[in-house]
C-alpha cells in the first residue's frame, strides 16, 4: 500500500516535470515560428520577383498540352485553367505564401518549429498520461488537469491538420503562444496536488462528457484563430480593393496568410464539424446530472453557459446561411461564441458558486 502511494507521488511529479519540460519547448517553437515569419518577410522587389517568376511558371503550366485518348485516336488539348472561386459576393483572391513567405530560410525554420512542437506535444501527452495513472482516473477532475489536457489536444488537433496535408501553419504561431500562456496559468495559479474525484465526478460519464467537451473545445479554439484571422485579413483586402495603401507591417504580415475567403471557409468547416459534438457534450452533461444529482437540468451556471455557448454557435451557423449575415456578421457572433465557451470554462469555474465547482483554486 505504501509502496503503490510512493509509485503514484512519482508518477505525479515525473508528469510536472514532463509539462514544464514541454513548456521548455514550446518556447523554442515559438521562437523558430517567429523566425519564421521574421525571415518569410521579403523586401518589395523580392516579393515582385517572386510574384512574376510565379506567373511565368503557371503560364507555362497552362501552355503544356494535355492527350486525351479517345475511341478514334488521340486528341490534344490545351491545359484547362484552374480557378478556385470564393464564396458569392466575396473576391477571388489567392493565398498568400505562408508564414515563410517563400522563402527557403523561412521554410527551414518554419519546419523546425513544427518538429519543436510535435516534440512538445509528445513530453506534454506522456505527462498527461502519467497523471491519470498516479490519481488512477480520467486526468480531467480539476482546472489543472483540464488545462493541460486541453492544450495537448489542440496541439493534437492542429498536428493532426498537418498530417492531413492541410495548409493550416499559419496557426503554428498563434497556437503555440497560447498554450504557452494556458500551462503557464495552470502551472501558477491553477495548480492542484493530484487527488482522488468529489464524489459527483466519480462516474464513467467522465470520460465522456469531460473529453468531448475538451476536444470540442479545441477545435472551436482553432475556429476562432482562423475567425479572428478573417477579420483583419478581410479588412487588408478591403483596404487594398479601395486603393489604399497598408503599413509595412501589414502587408509584411497579413499577404502571407491565406485570403479572407479561405481563412472563413476553414473556420466555418470546423465550427460546423464539431458542433453536433458540442450537442451531444451537453446532452451527456444532462445525463450525468441525472445520475448523480437527480435531474437531469438544473440551471446551474456551467449548464446555463453550456447552453448559451450552444445557442452563439447555432446562430453562427444560421448566420452563415442567412443573406445578409454572411462575412464579418457571422464572424462577429463565432468570437462571441467562443467567448462564451472561454467564460464557461474559466468564469464560471473560478467566480461563480455553482455545483460545477471543481477548479481546485
Amino acid at each position: 500500500m505504501i509502496l503503490a502511494a510512493e509509485t503514484n507521488e512519482g508518477l505525479a511529479t515525473l508528469s510536472n516535470e514532463l509539462v514544464y519540460a514541454s513548456m521548455a519547448v514550446y518556447t523554442l517553437a515559438f521562437l523558430a515560428h517567429i523566425a519564421e515569419w521574421v525571415f518569410g518577410s521579403r523586401s518589395k522587389v523580392g516579393r515582385t520577383a517572386a510574384a512574376l517568376t510565379g506567373a511565368k511558371g503557371a503560364a507555362a503550366s497552362a501552355a503544356v498540352p494535355v492527350q486525351v485518348k479517345g475511341a478514334g485516336g488521340t486528341t490534344v488539348l490545351d491545359r484547362p485553367k484552374v480557378v478556385t472561386r470564393s464564396a458569392a459576393g466575396t473576391r477571388d483572391v489567392p493565398d498568400g505564401p505562408g508564414a515563410a513567405g517563400g522563402t527557403v530560410k523561412g521554410d527551414l525554420y518554419g519546419r523546425i518549429a513544427v518538429s519543436l512542437t510535435v516534440l512538445a506535444f509528445a513530453l506534454e501527452a506522456a505527462g498527461v498520461v502519467s497523471r491519470a495513472i498516479a490519481v488512477q482516473r480520467a486526468p480531467w477532475g480539476n482546472m489543472y488537469e483540464f488545462s493541460t489536457t486541453f492544450s495537448t489536444v489542440a496541439v493534437g488537433t492542429y498536428l493532426g491538420f498537418l498530417v492531413a496535408k492541410k495548409n493550416v501553419r499559419w496557426i503554428g504561431l498563434p497556437l503555440v503562444t497560447t498554450v504557452l500562456l494556458d500551462l503557464g496559468l495552470a502551472t501558477t495559479w491553477l495548480y492542484t496536488e493530484s487527488d482522488q474525484l468529489v464524489p459527483a465526478l466519480d462516474s464513467y460519464w467522465l470520460w465522456i462528457h469531460v473529453s468531448t467537451a475538451i476536444f470540442c473545445g479545441a477545435v472551436f479554439y482553432l475556429g476562432a484563430v482562423a475567425t479572428l484571422l478573417y477579420l483583419f485579413r478581410d479588412s487588408y483586402e478591403n483596404k487594398l480593393a479601395n486603393g489604399g495603401e497598408p503599413g509595412a507591417f501589414a502587408r509584411s504580415v497579413l499577404e502571407r496568410l491565406p485570403s479572407a475567403a479561405s481563412l472563413d471557409k476553414f473556420s466555418y468547416r470546423v465550427n460546423a464539424a464539431v458542433f453536433p459534438l458540442w450537442t451531444f457534450t451537453i446532452i451527456a452533461g444532462a445525463i450525468w446530472a441525472g445520475d448523480a444529482w437527480g435531474r437531469y437540468w438544473g440551471w446551474d451556471a456551467k449548464e446555463v453557459w453550456s447552453f448559451i455557448t450552444w445557442v452563439g454557435y447555432a446562430a453562427y451557423l444560421h448566420a452563415r446561411a442567412t443573406a445578409g449575415w454572411k462575412g464579418r456578421k457571422a464572424a462577429y457572433i463565432a468570437l462571441i461564441a467562443f467567448g462564451c465557451f472561454l467564460f464557461n470554462y474559466y468564469g464560471v469555474n473560478i467566480f461563480v458558486t455553482s455545483k460545477h465547482s471543481y477548479a481546485g483554486v
